[in-house]
C-alpha cells in the first residue's frame, strides 16, 4: 500500500510515524492505541515504523520521531513531533471530523 493510498483511505485519517527502538514512541503506544480506541471505527490510525517504512517516513517529510499527523481528505491539516497528551491528541483529531 502506498503512502497515497494511506492518507486517502478515509476522510479523515491520523498517522504516527514511530520507531520500537525510541523511548518516547514507547511511551506514546498505549495512548495512541486509547485514542484508537476512542475513535472506534469514525477515523483510522495508521501508525508506521519509520525503519521499515523510509519511503513514508521521506515522503511525508519527517524529521523526528514519534510525528503525528491528520489528514483531511489527503491533505496535511496538523502536524506534531514529539510526545502529547492522549486527550490533546484526540481533541485535535475530532475536531477534523
Amino acid at each position: 500500500m502506498t503512502y497515497t493510498n494511506v492518507i486517502n483511505r478515509a476522510p479523515v485519517v491520523l498517522v504516527e510515524f514511530y520507531a520500537s527502538w525510541c523511548p518516547h514512541c514507547r511511551r506514546m503506544m498505549p495512548v495512541v492505541d486509547q485514542v484508537k480506541e476512542l475513535l472506534g471505527e469514525k477515523i483510522p490510525v495508521i501508525q508506521l515504523d519509520i525503519d521499515e517504512n523510509k519511503d513514508s517516513a521521506d515522503e511525508a517529510e519527517v524529521e523526528s520521531i514519534p510525528t503525528f499527523l491528520v489528514y483531511r481528505d489527503g491533505r496535511e491539516e496538523w502536524r506534531h513531533s514529539g510526545e502529547i497528551d492522549g486527550n490533546d491528541l484526540l481533541a485535535k483529531v475530532q475536531s477534523f471530523m
